[in-house]
């Protein structure tokens, strides 16, 4: 099927959900009729926050924990926006391994609260997830410990590309999938799935205006970088794609997006409102791309997967509350 090679692997994919506790599969994938009549297309969601941590990162951190405690390791390390320390920590924690996440201080501060209620070693940088991910890096380097790195370690992929099969487990009635692209693990690795088995289904994902990077070098083939970030969607917030997932997404994606920050936030308000879901920005990023292009998705049926719920309550209040757009 793929033009090119792909990192990941669907037996490694495949055999991943015998090693991943129960307790992050087969999460709830449903029909939402009532987000159809707001956003005018057909609409089915997949809702990745019924877990212990809120989020799909879980189908990760515990491939790594896994064959971290399988070889005998005591410790590791991961720089995180907070759903993948929070994930790291539970791994961990179930396998006796000493956890360290570097975070920014600016980072949501409920996530920062659960990754220390988890049991591990909370670090906070004065700066982005960026200087994050260099403080992590010199821990690893200096304490001789393993450096978990999301989207470029493929276990990070191959957790989340058992989404896919979730996805594609009887006949699809969606013919759109949109993915929230970040570091690009849920996007490259549900897209494997999805376009090895199902390969007319449209794979699109998703950024905010905010932050861009990865999307931009998906459609300039090459890696482009920004200064900055600038969105309240803090779990795809990155400055630095890594060239090789990039090159996965070149494999798996029929189009990636940009979408306004007033987009993510109706978004969320209509998860709300309709379908009785509190989410993350990120969540919604699917939901956005639908409501800024109507349109484009009127005679489709998309799936979006609801990736995360880890919202600092006040914040939240204020951003489904406020009223516009």
């Amino acid at each position: 099927m793929f033009v090119g090679e792909s990192r990941l692997d669907i037996g490694r994919i495949r055999a991943a959900r015998g090693v991943i506790d129960p307790v992050f599969l087969d999460t709830p994938q449903y029909r939402c009729e009532a987000l159809e009549g707001e956003l005018g297309c057909g609409v089915s969601i997949k809702l990745e926050t019924a877990n212990p941590v809120r989020s799909f990162k879980g189908r990760g951190t515990e491939l790594v924990a896994s064959q971290l405690a399988g070889a005998g390791a005591g410790a590791v390390v991961c720089a995180s926006a907070g759903n993948l320390g929070q994930a790291l920590a539970w791994s961990g924690r179930r396998r006796g391994l000493e956890v360290t996440v570097v975070a920014s201080r600016f980072a949501t501060k409920a996530k920062l609260d659960r990754i220390r209620a988890l049991g591990a070693e909370l670090e906070l940088v004065d700066g982005d997830h960026e200087l994050a991910r260099e403080r992590a890096a010199a821990i690893a380097q200096y304490e001789g410990i393993r450096l978990l790195e999301d989207s470029l370690d493929l276990e990070t992929c191959e957790g989340a590309a058992t989404i896919g099969l979730e996805l594609m487990a009887s006949t699809p009635t969606f013919d759109t999938v949109l993915i929230a692209l970040g570091g690009g693990a849920m996007a490259t690795g549900v897209g494997h799935v999805v376009k090895d088995l199902a390969p007319d289904i449209d794979v699109i994902c998703v950024q905010p205006h905010g932050a861009p990077a990865l999307t931009h070098s998906w459609h300039q083939r090459r890696v482009v970088t920004t200064d900055s970030t600038n969105t309240i969607a803090d779990g795809v917030a990155g400055r630095f794609p890594i060239p090789e997932v990039l090159d996965d997404l070149f494999l798996i994606a029929d189009d990636a997006v940009l979408v306004q920050e007033q987009s993510i936030i109706t978004g969320m308000r209509l998860l709300y409102n309709q379908a009785g879901l509190i989410v993350e920005p990120s969540a919604a990023l699917g939901i956005a791309a639908v409501l800024e292009n109507p349109t484009r998705f009127a005679d489709r049926h998309i799936l979006t997967i609801i990736c995360g719920s880890n919202v600092d309550l006040p914040a939240y209040h204020r951003w489904i509350g406020a009223q516009g757009g």
